[in-house]
């Protein structure tokens, strides 16, 4: 059975690559669709933030931070986010499509036996592990947000209550008090402050107390009853438990955050050792710098171009000064400064490279020039920025506008002088 009912034409389909289909989540500031990428045939889900309802929430450097330690994680068992747009009234994350669901969903059919819900933890640990080693502490570890894919593989997602390690105060701590009540680890409750890596793994002891009980181990009607409970470690493992997963649970549920078990420590417990492999995988290598002249090659993703300007508002990326011009254009920044060189010297002017990836290029008589940045969107695109040096604007414009700018393009570019928002996804998605 195909995934979208309807099929939309490439033309109307969003950004004239994705089209939208069945609605798989909601919340308070955005919806999660189904979706097809129709150049590829690649099933997405597109996570759909609706900066309206944003504003005014003081939430807009979530949404900043979700997409920032979503775009350093890459790792087999957590969601992945491919790519970010963006309109004015609408960002896009564009994520995996996890096919199985929810495993909330599958526990709550009734409980794991040790064996799988040792095979879903390791997978969790790996995953947490790899996080806390990058410097993201998930902070709302819980089976609603951890997916299953079609291998029945588990993949972390849901990284909007996350928090990175430059947040840590002088203290050495995090105090934002954040995660789900039956989840929370009693030292976010003490207040006064906590380390990242050890709430995450409280959360880890919960998840898997409910994959093996089917219940939570902190529970109560009364939210105050049910926080004393987790504070004071009030627990009963059911009879069915195995002594070592009762000792291991008893280590991940330790009230107190310096004794709690590590994830290093966990390789080295009997329960969790058993049938365990360290899951490999090959990250992506980035190189940080790349062209011939020794400059450095900056990247520079989709919301970066969207947080030129404050506030989640993209106008100011659409109004330029005079003598400034930003576009995006098919190329590496490589081949961008090479094309810029070449016709720089064609026209007999002086060309200086600049310690970032650009270059500078001057009219012999120091009237006029041309200031280039570039920077790398994606694989195949780049994004040049264009400033007018000197006083003679007549120049700079036959330069620029005739030959320079039409090199460049190759008529293949997209221009950013203008927003070009797609009526039909955004009519589809108009109850966001």
């Amino acid at each position: 059975m195909p995934e979208i009912e309807q099929q939309l034409p490439e033309a109307t389909a969003l950004f004239g690559k994705y089209e939208l289909g069945r609605v798989l989540g909601c919340g308070a500031f955005a919806k999660v669709h189904y979706a097809r990428n129709v150049q590829t045939g690649q099933s997405v889900a597109v996570k759909i933030i609706n900066k309206k309802k944003l504003a005014g929430t003081g939430l807009a450097s979530n949404v900043k931070r979700e997409i920032a330690i979503m775009s350093r994680l890459h790792h087999p068992h957590i969601v992945r986010l491919h790519e970010v747009l963006a309109t004015k009234t609408k960002i896009y994350f564009i994520m995996d499509f996890v096919r199985g669901g929810e495993l909330f969903a599958k526990v709550s059919k009734g409980r794991f036996g040790e064996d799988l819900s040792r095979r879903y933890f390791h997978q969790l640990i790996s995953a947490v592990g790899y996080c806390h080693t990058r410097g993201v502490f998930h902070r709302d570890l819980k089976p609603e947000n951890l997916l299953l894919d079609e291998n029945g593989d588990l993949k972390v997602s849901d990284f909007g209550l996350s928090a990175l390690r430059d947040q840590i105060r002088p203290d050495g701590l995090l105090h934002t008090l954040c995660g789900t009540p039956a989840y929370v680890a009693p030292e976010i409750l003490a207040k006064r402050g906590y380390d990242g890596t050890k709430v995450d793994v409280w959360s880890c002891g919960v998840v898997l107390f409910v994959l093996a009980a089917g219940y939570l181990p902190f529970n109560d009607p009364n939210l105050m009853v049910m926080y004393r409970k987790i504070y004071n470690g009030e627990f009963r493992c059911p009879r069915w438990m195995s002594p070592d997963l009762r000792r291991f649970l008893s280590r991940l549920l330790d009230t107190n955050p310096e004794t709690r078990i590590t994830v290093d420590g966990m390789t080295r417990d009997p329960w969790f050792k058993k049938g365990y492999k360290e899951i490999k995988f090959h990250e992506e290598y980035r190189p940080e710098s790349g062209s011939g002249s020794g400059s450095e090659v900056v990247d520079l993703n989709a919301f970066d171009i969207i947080t030129f300007s404050s506030g989640l508002d993209l106008s100011r990326l659409f109004r330029q000064k005079e003598g400034e011009e930003r576009l995006v254009v098919s190329g590496t920044p490589e081949k961008v400064l090479e094309m810029a060189e070449e016709v720089g010297a064609a026209e007999g002017m002086a060309v200086r490279w600049k310690k970032e990836c650009g270059v500078e290029l001057e009219g012999l008589n120091g009237d006029y020039g041309i200031g280039i940045d570039v920077s790398r969107l994606t694989a195949e695109l780049a994004v040049v920025e264009v400033k007018m040096r000197g006083v003679d604007a007549v120049a700079f414009r036959n330069l620029w506008d005739e030959k320079l700018k039409p090199q460049l393009l190759g008529g293949a570019t997209t221009s950013y002088h203008q927003e070009v928002e797609p009526e039909s996804p955004e009519s589809q998605v108009a109850s966001d």
